[in-house]
């Protein structure tokens, strides 16, 4: 078992930043890819950014590149996601996720462990 914790959602204007962390216990942290999704209301989850265990093969979806900026701390347990240049269509649910395998990372079928979500809202 995997054990994720998100925080440094919150309140932002457009243009602004948020630095979001994910926490991780349990099995070997360094073992999984590690995976940003959200989900706005009424909208399904989509796929943000991965990282691969080697913290050197990340992976964006085409509406957060150049913008947002994924990457992973494998002695703390940590992955974390900049966000910068933040948008009101960027306002959504943000979930943590590991997984590993051979399913394609941009899938929520890949991840095996998910944390609670960390809210992000960003104001026009």
């Amino acid at each position: 078992q995997v054990q994720l914790v998100e925080s440094g959602g919150g309140v932002v204007q457009a243009g602004g930043s948020l630095r979001l962390s994910c926490a991780a216990s349990g099995r070997t942290f360094s073992n999984y890819v590690m995976g940003w999704f959200r989900q706005a209301p009424g909208k399904e989850r989509e796929f943000v950014a991965a990282v691969h265990w080697n913290a050197v093969s990340l992976y964006y979806a085409a509406s957060v590149k150049g913008r947002f900026t994924i990457s992973r701390d494998n002695a703390k347990n940590t992955v974390y996601l900049q966000m910068n240049t933040l948008k009101p269509e960027d306002t959504a649910t943000y979930y943590c996720a590991a997984g590993t395998g051979v399913r394609s990372k941009f899938s929520s079928d890949f991840y095996a462990y998910w944390g609670q979500g960390t809210q992000v809202t960003v104001s026009s």
